[in-house]
């Protein structure tokens, strides 16, 4: 009778012990725990820590509560200035509710991912490149905004979404460094003009203060001469003024306006001279001589005598 007794103890126990472990269920800290009963959910959502369901009718699933990091693939799409790029991001949503997320769909990881791919597309599509590059947080937001909206009906809500690189051809790439270029030489010279505005309205209070003052154009010419000599080198340049150069250049033309008119009163003088009278003719030679030829040695009456 003990025995027997004893045996339905042994036999009672271990059928606790087996209904104990089919029906205990450990909730951790960052989940939440949705109870099925005979496929129809339960009101209660069990919190964490120990929970016990009835084996065989009830179903726990386990529902993570922490903030997923998810990254989302590249999508290749075309700007609204016509511009083709390759855009990633990552998304970061957590779940909170934990009953929609089991209930209303069947694997909101999935869902969330196809869901920031189908967002970052459309949003690729309405926005410009200079946006894409320089305008990312207002892109951030309405990524946001687009996908938060269906996800809070399934229990899921998205914290923050994040465009993580942006890929441009290398043609695209060429132009924006000319037009970076362009931009930076167009900079310099903008400065250097107002920099020679300046340099020049300050020579112009020097010169207006020099030309009241003609000793302080010669001590800065010797300020000049002492800076240029202090080096160590064999060639010493003076200032040559500018007016003894134009005294000069005034000079070479008064003397060459003379000498043109010169020229020209000596041309007149030759035109204005009268003409010389015409040459007598010659005498006709006698003893026969012709106009023009030398009497012979007969003809000549030393001739004679010496004969």
């Amino acid at each position: 009778m003990v025995e027997e007794l004893v045996a339905a103890g042994v036999a009672l126990a271990s059928a606790g012990a087996v209904y104990l472990m089919a029906a205990a269920r450990v909730v951790k800290q960052y989940e939440r725990g949705v109870v099925l009963r005979l496929g129809r959910l339960t009101s209660e959502v069990r919190g964490p820590g120990f929970n016990m369901i009835i084996p065989g009718i009830d179903r726990m699933r386990r529902v993570n509560m922490q903030i997923v990091t998810m990254p989302v693939p590249a999508q290749e799409g075309i700007t609204r200035d016509n511009v083709t790029v390759r855009v990633d991001a990552v998304v970061y949503f957590k779940v909170v509710d934990a009953a929609d997320a089991v209930v209303r769909v069947e694997d909101y990881r999935f869902a969330v991912s196809q869901m920031a791919q189908t967002s970052l597309r459309s949003i690729i599509g309405k926005s410009e490149l200079d946006d894409l590059l320089s305008n990312r947080e207002k892109l951030n937001q309405g990524l946001e905004l687009m996908m938060d909206s269906p996800a809070i009906g399934w229990g899921v809500s998205v914290d923050r979404v994040e465009i993580k690189d942006v890929s441009l051809p290398e043609t695209m790439k060429r132009s924006m460094a000319r037009q970076a270029e362009a931009t930076r030489d167009r900079r310099a010279r903008v400065i250097n003009a107002d920099a020679e505005l300046q340099a020049s309205k300050k020579l112009a209070e020097a010169a207006a203060a020099m030309s009241d003052q003609p000793a302080a154009l010669q001590l800065r010419l010797l300020q000049t001469v002492v800076a240029v000599a202090a080096e160590k080198n064999s060639t010493l340049v003076l200032p040559f003024p500018v007016e003894l150069l134009r005294f000069l250049e005034r000079s070479g033309l008064q003397a060459q306006a003379q000498t043109v008119q010169a020229e020209a009163e000596t041309e007149r003088a030759r035109a204005e001279r009268p003409a010389a009278p015409p040459a007598p003719p010659p005498t006709p030679v006698e003893n026969g001589a012709v106009d023009g030829e030398l009497p012979l040695l007969e003809d000549l009456p030393e001739a004679e005598n010496l004969s």
